[in-house]
């Protein structure tokens, strides 16, 4: 009996790199019909598929496959948002790489199926078509208070909803999206998607209220005593790192979340419709190999910077960001500094950054993180041209949601001490999930982390239980 051709897996277009260095547009456009149908086509709808156990959230990925292979669209989108309420988003920034297609069955011989780019596809034709709202249950007569709108908050809020709950969510930004909005470029995250995937959340009927500095504009327990029955803390962690090195308060030394978040927010890269133009150097540094320095980077290249390097202390196999993140950068001329690690920042004698001291680094025995300790070669500094500085070295959750909030235990690093299997927290009637528990992760793990947590709250609030276990951490 003849070998089955397994077909290669259709790639994704892209804008041309000398072309999108210069505009904010979407570089990844999508796949057409016919594309999307060919690589649905790969599927083997395994009876057991391994690709499932993969995604955070549970999508029965080979069932969306099978929709779409069969023309039936609408069916695929249903399966997609069974568990996975925003699917669009989801698509385009979530690693599959690293889950569900790692784990499909096609990638033990040949390319995995490319589960994320059909997961878009799908998203992408019901938005143009209109979304299909489920039919809600009757009102529990629980009320819930959701603290931050991006991906965790929104996931929770949005299945909470569709409990039959009513679910206030109170954002600290004037947009809700959280990292979805003011973190991740519109090259790689149209607002546009982001809204209209919030729009659905609304749709369900969760109430959204702006400007509301949790913490600061009312407490917790000040949440209770208007009455609300439950709080899911969702408040990512957007609190920067740096390194400490001299020289690190220079005009022209920014956080990447600072950065980014002026790029995003203020919309500077539809400048000058918007007049919020961001400072950009001619010679930029970008400290770290995330995907946030990717992000980063990139952004500085439009925005007109002449050269952008990345510095980075370990070499490219370690580099936490991406592949395809990597490989867009390089493509669209940004420079990588690999085993260097900067030790000072060099000003002017007006207070602007003039230059930067590295240090070149070499791997040692692996480390926590699994990955190869880099220990610095004595004798080896040398200096750097730069006018400016991004650091883009992960994050911490803000603490001001901490404010008279005693009882809610936090780690050494600043998260929230919270039962990765629920999500319940030190203090009664409060459930974390996503980067204010885990520290910057990704999006879907902070969905996974909301969806665990609305289904906990929904057990507890319609079972009656008054009593609360202890959380350890």
């Amino acid at each position: 009996m003849p070998k089955k051709e397994i077909i290669p897996r259709v790639d994704m277009p892209r804008q041309d790199p000398k072309v999108r260095r210069h505009n904010f547009d979407e570089v990844a456009l999508g796949y057409t019909e016919e594309m999307a149908l060919r690589e649905a086509s790969r599927c083997l709808q395994c009876k057991k598929p391994k690709c499932v156990e993969g995604c955070p959230v549970g999508i029965d990925i080979p069932q969306f496959i099978y929709h779409l292979r069969e023309g039936n669209l609408e069916e695929a989108a249903r399966v997609l948002k069974d568990k996975n309420n925003l699917p669009a988003i989801c698509g385009r920034v979530c690693p599959q790489e690293t889950q569900c297609e790692q784990t499909c069955v096609l990638a033990k011989k040949y390319q995995p199926v490319a589960i994320g780019r059909l997961e878009r596809y799908v998203a992408d034709w019901e938005i143009k078509r209109g979304f299909h709202i489920p039919e809600i249950p009757p009102d529990t007569g629980k009320r819930i208070a959701v603290v931050g709108a991006g991906p965790a908050g929104l996931t929770c809020a949005a299945d909470l909803a569709k409990l039959g709950h009513k679910v206030t969510i109170f954002e600290s930004l004037h947009a809700p999206g959280g990292v979805l909005m003011y973190g991740i470029p519109q090259f790689r995250l149209p607002k546009e998607i982001v809204n209209v995937e919030v729009e659905y959340v609304k749709a369900l009927g969760v109430e959204l209220e702006l400007n509301c500095v949790v913490g600061k504009t009312l407490t917790l327990d000040e949440i209770f005593k208007e009455g609300f029955h439950a709080i899911f803390l969702g408040t990512g962690a957007g609190l920067p790192r740096f390194m400490h090195i001299p020289g690190e308060n220079y005009n022209g030394v920014f956080s990447a979340n600072e950065f980014l978040t002026r790029v995003n927010l203020m919309k500077a890269y539809r400048f000058p419709e918007y007049d919020t133009p961001v400072m950009i150097g001619k010679r930029v540094a970008v400290v770290g190999a995330g995907n946030v320095a990717m992000d980063a980077s990139r952004c500085a290249l439009r925005l007109g910077a002449e050269k952008v390097t990345i510095v980075y202390r370990r070499s490219r196999k370690e580099m936490p960001a991406r592949a395809e993140e990597i490989e867009n950068a390089e493509a669209e001329g940004v420079e990588f500094m690999l085993l260097t690690n900067p030790v000072e920042i060099y000003g002017d004698e007006k207070g602007w950054v003039r230059g930067m001291k590295c240090i070149k680094m070499r791997l040692g025995e692996p480390d926590e993180s699994g990955r190869r300790r880099p220990i610095p070669i004595p004798g080896s500094e040398f200096d750097i041209e730069v006018d400016m500085v991004i650091m883009a070295l992960g994050t911490s959750p803000n603490p001001l949601v901490f404010t008279d909030a005693q009882d809610l235990k936090r780690t050494r690093r600043g998260t929230v001490v919270a039962d990765q299997a629920t999500g319940k927290t030190t203090k009664p009637r409060v459930w974390a999930g996503g980067d204010i528990v885990t520290g910057a992760a990704t999006v879907i793990s902070a969905m996974g982390a909301g969806k665990r947590a609305a289904a906990d709250i929904h057990q507890y609030l319609m079972s009656g239980e008054t009593g609360w276990p202890e959380i350890g951490g």
